[in-house]
């Protein structure tokens, strides 16, 4: 009877190699390339992807400030903090987040809201390197180049 009998190998944090890869987000969409990214930190691109174990990859993202919006989002798009006084609700539109001084939050924020709450997610987060302009220190670790928009590309229906 063992034989017909399939069992699940989970994976241990000590058995988890992780690799680094690089994405250009010029002119890619932010909830598609959110989601790439968001998949990347997790490990579910791996079939020996764990749930409960920190299995993903670290993520370099480079011109993180060039994401573009579709539709009328860039105006209408409304991101909330509390100040966690009385009637102390800040909003501020997408378009003034990235003409900002931290354009890359925009980015950030959409990975974040992708990655579940709470331990594993902040070491999930902690593997993700958002960067302005071309330029990032990451260079020794010879990320691997990843071709997002040919990826969005392959799976849009219809293409």
């Amino acid at each position: 009877m063992k034989a017909l009998m399939k069992t699940t190998k989970s994976v241990k944090p000590a058995e988890v190699e992780k690799k680094w890869h690089l994405i250009d987000a010029e002119n890619l969409v932010v909830g598609r390339v959110a989601t790439i990214i968001a998949n990347i930190l997790r490990g579910k691109h791996k079939a020996s992807f764990t749930p409960h174990v920190d299995c993903g990859d670290h993520v370099v993202v480079i011109n993180a400030d060039k994401v573009r919006f579709t539709g009328r989002k860039l105006g209408q798009k409304i991101y909330y903090k509390h100040t966690g006084y009385a009637g102390g609700l800040k909003e501020v539109t997408a378009a003034k987040v990235l003409e900002g001084r931290f354009p890359e939050r925009v980015l950030e924020k959409a990975v974040e809201r992708m990655i579940p709450r709470g331990p594993l997610g902040r070491d999930q987060m902690r593997a993700l390197h958002l960067y302005n302009g071309t330029e990032h220190p990451h260079g020794g670790q010879n990320p691997e180049v990843l071709d997002v928009a040919s990826m969005n590309r392959k799976n849009k229906v219809g293409a």
